[in-house]
């Protein structure tokens, strides 16, 4: 059959591909968005021109226009910056997430010194010791008229009083009147710091609506009154009303009001027993501002103007400011692992302090200081003894505690200078050398350093004993070089450095700062023969029932070894040697085995002496605050002066303890024979201050027998019967 013609030609004709009807489809919804969005824009046309025409309506003109933008923008940018600075305080008020935020890290802390003696008091007075309503008017009014006189009408922030203290700051060209209110005064007493930053006022500003929010108004003045710092170390008005007067709160009279109301802006510059005529014009002008503010009248004031308070003297009680402060730190660090103690928080702790030693502490720094401070440019000073397990017998912290409360024992870092260098030789000992190995004493150069001798000289070939002895500077860099100064921190850190050390060119001669009472903790290291000797301060902690919550002795793990004991005494022998015939012999003590290294770095900032008997440690620095240079002052002078005229009173009439590893009759200065004589013509003392272990171990057995004695008697006494008339009768 013949083929259809017309089914040929239906073969010829193209069915539209897969590909066309695709096309077709995106085309289709391509020209559906173009159309919605047209008459989307179309719509939001008209809806913009009606809302300008609108707008037309309130059109402003002139002046009322920029008024109108400038409100508009200053909305606009202020909530901006809401946002932004509350982003900033968002960390602030995770403190305010534990449900005891009233009284964290507050412990009310009565301090005993090692014999038991009360030697101070620190911490806070809670703040139900003493209702708001049992504080005397005059106190109240007194705090509201100097720190916040619109304190009952302001929200924690009050841009009235902020505005008048701007403005008064400026008339008289300085920083007259403070504008923080007294919430925000509270706010960072009790989270924040004093540090003076943007950022801390910000987290303060925030916390004190916080707090606004979360307290009535009478427990934000209860707390506030509770928690201002006093000065003298008490922090409260009532703690203050017992340091300051020996009253109680409720007691004050209008004039002692009125002082302790002076103290919350400079507690220390107005501290009545440190600057009493500073105190008393402090209070004259709080009474004036009490009748400003209307609270009183100028009568009612008169009395307390002509007869002002008149505080306790405590200038002869010296107390230890420095070492409470530590000392409190300590107490709170080991709350963090003590959950009884951590529960209660007034508690009497006995200390290691010695109070003989530390009077004579005070006195060596303030003589020396006074005697040779101008001469050499020097007017700083910290110094830290121990014994050789690490308690701190006596702490200065600086010249005054008035003048300022900064530990510079404790928390201040200056270069140690040559006084790092034992622990190089240490790390050389124990790494195949020994103090009669040769070292060479000629130029060295790591890159374009080079370390220069303090004689600008060179000795040659000198075995590491000469080496250290001389405080050659050459040859702890040739050892780093030889074995690493990894091995150097790491040999730091075991012996008692806390701070981190900066690994550089420069650290085996010193240039890595420390403090005070980390060198003077190392360096017992080498007076115990190698063991490890954290310094501590507390030996035993009671709470308020008088229970142990803590006891040294039972409580902490045994000393850990960190030094062989054949190298410990080989750099003994080292050490007594730079004492002897070294840089230090301005530090020799009559009878005594001494060693230490003396320390100077580069201008002459930084002066240490740091040495040690088998009795004690201690170490001593000299400079100035500021950092700048003294007037050659070396490790060498003052600082081992400060050290012998120490030291050699502690060692007074106490039993003294061997070098490890050197013999005193094997010394040229000194004789067995000399030993004696000297503890036997000194063997009376007014107070020891360093028990024999056997002495120690027999009063600690006393008291243990008088407590069993105390609860026997007692349980007895709970299981006898009242007694009649006639056993009372037959007992008189």
């Amino acid at each position: 059959m013949a083929d259809d013609p017309l089914s040929k030609n239906e073969d010829r004709i193209p069915k539209p591909r897969l590909l066309d009807r695709i096309r077709r489809f995106f085309l289709g919804i391509d020209a559906f968005v173009d159309t919605a969005l047209w008459k989307t824009g179309t719509a939001l046309r008209r809806i913009i021109e009606g809302y300008d025409a609108y707008l037309r309506r309130f059109r402003a003109k002139g002046i009322w226009r920029g008024l109108s933008e400038l409100a508009s923008d200053g909305l606009t940018f202020g909530l901006i910056g809401f946002v932004v600075v509350l982003a900033f305080a968002q960390p602030a008020f995770e403190a305010t997430r534990y449900s005891d935020w009233k009284t964290t890290d507050d412990f009310a802390v009565t301090f005993l010194d090692r014999f038991g003696k009360e030697i101070g008091r620190r911490g806070i007075v809670l703040n139900d010791s003493v209702p708001l309503e049992e504080i005397p008017d005059s106190l109240v009014k007194a705090t509201l008229a100097t720190e916040d006189r619109r304190f009952f009408y302001h929200f924690g922030i009050d841009f009235v009083g902020t505005f008048r203290a701007m403005v008064e700051n400026a008339r008289a060209g300085g920083v007259v009147q403070g504008g923080s209110t007294l919430t925000q005064q509270l706010a960072k007493n009790l989270f924040l710091t004093n540090e003076r930053s943007l950022s801390r006022k910000i987290k303060e500003a925030y916390l004190a609506l916080w707090l606004e929010a979360n307290l009535s108004k009478q427990e934000i003045l209860k707390l506030y009154l509770d928690r201002a710092y006093m000065g003298g170390g008490v922090f409260g008005v009532t703690a203050a009303a017992e340091f300051y007067f020996n009253k109680n709160v409720r007691e004050m009279t209008l004039a002692e009001s009125a002082m302790l109301a002076g103290l919350y802006k400079a507690p220390t510059k107005f501290a009545p027993h440190i600057n009493l005529p500073a105190a008393r014009a402090r209070a004259n002008e709080v009474l004036t501002n009490m009748v400003q503010a209307e609270l009183l009248t100028e009568g009612q004031v008169i009395g307390a103007r002509r007869n002002p308070a008149l505080a306790v003297d405590r200038s002869q009680e010296q107390l230890p400011e420095y070492f409470l402060d530590w000392a409190l730190d300590e107490v709170k660090k080991l709350a963090r692992r003590n959950p009884a103690l951590a529960k209660d928080r007034i508690v009497t702790v006995r200390t290691t302090l010695d109070p003989a030693l530390q009077r004579q502490a005070d006195l060596a720094v303030e003589t020396i200081l006074r005697e040779n401070g101008k001469l050499r440019d020097a007017n700083s000073a910290a110094l830290v003894s121990m014994v050789p397990d690490g308690a701190v017998v006596a702490m200065v912290g600086g010249r005054s505690y008035g003048e300022s409360q900064f530990n510079r024992a404790v928390n201040a870092l200056r270069q140690p200078g040559s006084s790092f260098k034992p622990f190089v030789y240490i790390t050389a000992f124990m790494n195949g050398y020994g103090p009669d190995s040769i070292v060479s004493d000629r130029p060295v150069w790591i890159g374009n350093w080079s370390p220069k001798n303090y004689t600008r000289s060179y000795r040659g070939p000198v075995s590491l004993k000469l080496a250290l002895t001389k405080s050659i500077n050459t040859i702890p860099v040739r050892l780093s070089i030889d074995f690493g100064r990894e091995k150097i921190i790491e040999t730091a850190y075991a012996m008692g450095l806390t701070h981190e050390l900066e690994n550089s060119i420069s650290l085996p001669i010193g240039s890595s700062e420390v403090s005070v009472i980390d060198m003077a903790a190392s360096y017992a290291t080498f007076a115990n023969g190698g063991y490890k000797a954290p310094a501590y301060a507390i030996l035993e902690v009671k709470n308020s029932d008088g229970k142990v919550l803590y006891r040294r002795e039972q409580d902490e793990p045994d000393r850990i070894r960190v030094l062989p004991e054949d190298k410990v005494f080989e750099m003994n022998d080292i050490l007594v040697n730079v004492v002897e015939a070294g840089t230090a012999r301005r530090a020799r003590i009559d009878g005594v085995v001494a060693a230490g290294k003396t320390g100077t770095t580069n201008a002459y900032r930084d002066a240490w002496f740091v040495g040690y008997t088998g009795n004690f440690s201690t170490a001593v620095w000299f400079g100035n605050d500021d950092f700048t240079s003294t007037r050659r002052v070396t490790g060498g002078s003052l600082p081992a002066m400060t050290w012998q005229k120490y030291m050699a009173f502690a060692h007074n009439g106490i039993e003294l303890v061997n070098m490890p590893g050197v013999a005193a009759e094997n010394l040229p200065r000194l004789a067995r024979a000399q030993t004696t004589t000297l503890a036997e013509s000194t063997a009376t003392s007014s107070q020891p201050r360093v028990l024999k272990r056997r002495t120690q171990r027999l009063l600690l057995q006393i008291g243990e027998d008088l407590r069993q004695l105390v609860a026997q008697e007692a349980t007895r006494a709970d299981n006898t019967t009242v007694p009649s008339s006639n056993d009372y009768a037959a007992a008189q």
